[in-house]
């Protein structure tokens, strides 16, 4: 048995010929990948319980990719041929030692004859097929327009894969037209669909960020660096490498395989702040984790960065599936700079999980009047009546066999770990699950940015007067939004910010705004009330 991304299970050649004729019965597409929809057709005949098959199928797909090439079809059937004579299936059985070449094929009921019934269904139709004219293109003319809609199920191999042929054939045109790219987010690649998780840590200097990470990796990443001082000075994405090295960042912003090209829209002063630092770990296979500035304070405040650090914070926000922020028992005042990076969180709170950091520092008096007054302050920046999760822990590099026998005992530091940790461990299993609904929260926004794009456009005159009522919609803007809201019937807390959105409209000349075009917002309401929904009914776990 080999280990190379996926598990390779030997055959007989007997067996590898009845395997490849089963294969390309089950495969009704004839496209070499069998779905999860033909699976619970084809492995039905074996009669085994669901909850073995769910079995079967998880281990053959394991690379998670939604469908089955014939090497996993074929570990599947000795799978199925083994439960069939009693064993347990479990991931451990293709690790041991097994004869897996006299793994007989499995008892398929009625297979045979549906063989026999679908070669000779074939043979007639290749017959009648060579006698009959080609259709003339005027045939199709009465097909309807929505049926040209769909996107063809039978070429998309993964949730991803599908929600990346939506986006390309229905989300960014509308996001072109009207320049989303340069007002909201830039335009998505394929990297940034295939990109494994990612997990932001956000905290004023010296609450304990970096030295986080290497307590979860229980190694120092390359280029780290852990100090009372503000040490940490650029954005640093830990993630999985062949070996351990760090990249500058204007190297990683434009390597097509990374998801960080959109990166380059804050230049070359970001990028010289930001680098990316590989190295192989079996954590990092499963999630990449994003180290930060520490968030200034008092009169450091004062300093202005040479980059939009709010602009990059939220880019960043956009992408992650979770938003750590990191606080220390003896720094609870919440600065300027980091209620304006918590306000441009805005949109996100979902994702949002709050850490109080080094609390064996302190004693269980303290301990409460700390966590009571950190609420307080989280209540007033978040501005939200529900009580935001608070994790309190001490996460640094001291052994784990080390007790950590403060006076508020070590039981409840082990127990607020432990959740932590859990909530880390569910990021890639609900991966899938944040990327759909960040797909769709990305669309709705496109379309109200149309609606508004369109508006400006519109209200602007033919001829005479062009800069003046320019000047006033940008100075008008709120209402011009509260306008665009009641025409739409859409919600208030869905519209962009005003004061970012005036800034980036003054470089621009309305005249030249693309007219609203209902065509392209209907293609993005078709693709979510029934593309998607479509998509997650194809391509989720078959025995689920």
């Amino acid at each position: 048995m080999e280990m190379s991304g996926t598990l390779i299970s030997p055959c007989s050649k007997e067996s590898l010929v009845i395997y490849q004729d089963w294969f390309n019965f089950a495969d009704s597409d004839g496209d070499g990948r069998l779905t999860g929809n033909d699976a619970i057709k084809f492995f039905g005949m074996s009669d085994l319980h669901r909850e073995d098959l769910k079995q079967v199928w998880a281990i053959a797909d394991a690379k998670r990719q939604g469908f089955l090439g014939l090497q996993e079809f074929i570990t599947a059937m000795q799978l199925v041929s083994l439960a069939q004579s009693g064993h347990t299936i479990t991931q451990d059985l293709l690790t041991s030692e097994f004869d897996w070449e006299n793994v007989k094929p499995p008892s398929m009921q009625d297979l045979n004859k549906k063989l026999a019934k679908k070669k000779s269904k074939i043979k007639s139709e290749s017959i009648s097929e060579s006698m009959k004219l080609q259709p003339s293109r005027s045939s199709n003319w009465f097909t309807s327009s929505r049926s040209s809609k769909k996107i063809q199920l039978s070429s998309v191999t993964s949730i991803t894969d599908g929600l990346k042929t939506l986006y390309n054939q229905k989300l960014k045109p509308l996001e072109t037209s009207y320049l989303f790219n340069d007002f909201v987010s830039p335009l998505l690649t394929n990297s940034d669909f295939d990109a494994k998780p990612m997990v932001m840590l956000l905290g004023q200097y010296s609450t304990g960020k970096t030295t986080f990470i290497k307590h979860l990796l229980k190694s120092s990443y390359p280029g780290a660096h852990i100090g009372p001082e503000p040490t940490t000075d650029r954005f640093v994405v830990v993630m999985s490498g062949p070996d351990e090295r760090s990249i500058p960042g204007n190297t990683v912003a434009v390597q097509a395989d990374m998801p960080y090209n959109g990166l380059t829209s804050f230049g070359t002063a970001f990028l010289s702040k930001f680098e990316c630092s590989q190295m192989p770990h079996p954590l990092l296979e499963h999630f990449t984790l994003v180290d930060t500035p520490g968030v200034l304070s008092g009169e450091k405040q004062r300093t202005q960065r040479s980059y939009d650090f709010l602009g990059v914070t939220s880019w960043f926000a956009a992408k992650c599936d979770l938003i750590l922020l990191l606080f220390d028992p003896h720094k609870l005042d919440i600065s300027d700079e980091f209620k304006l990076v918590i306000s441009s969180l805005r949109g996100h709170d979902d994702k949002i999980r709050v850490v109080l950091n080094k609390a064996d520092q302190v004693d269980t008096q303290q301990l409460m009047r700390v966590y009571g007054a950190l609420m307080w302050s989280l209540g007033k920046v978040l501005n939200t009546p529900e009580v935001t999760r608070v994790y309190i822990g001490s996460f640094n590099d001291r052994p784990s066999n080390e007790a950590i026998d403060g006076p508020i005992g070590r039981e409840l530091l082990e127990k607020e770990h432990n959740d932590l940790m859990a909530d880390l461990k569910d990021i890639p299993k609900e991966a899938c699950d944040r990327r759909i609904n960040e797909f769709v929260k990305r669309a709705r926004a496109a379309k109200i940015h149309a609606y508004i794009i369109g508006h400006l456009k519109k209200e602007m005159p033919v001829m005479i007067g062009k800069a003046k009522t320019q000047q006033r919609l940008i100075d008008n803007l709120e209402d011009e939004f509260r306008k665009v809201q009641r025409e739409f019937h859409l919600p208030a807390g869905d519209f962009s910010n005003v004061e970012h959105f005036r800034e980036v409209l003054n470089g621009y000349n309305f005249d030249k705004f693309e007219k609203l075009k209902l065509q392209k917002i209907q293609a993005v309401d078709y693709m979510l009330s029934y593309d998607i929904p479509e998509l997650l009914k194809s391509f989720r776990n078959p025995y689920n």
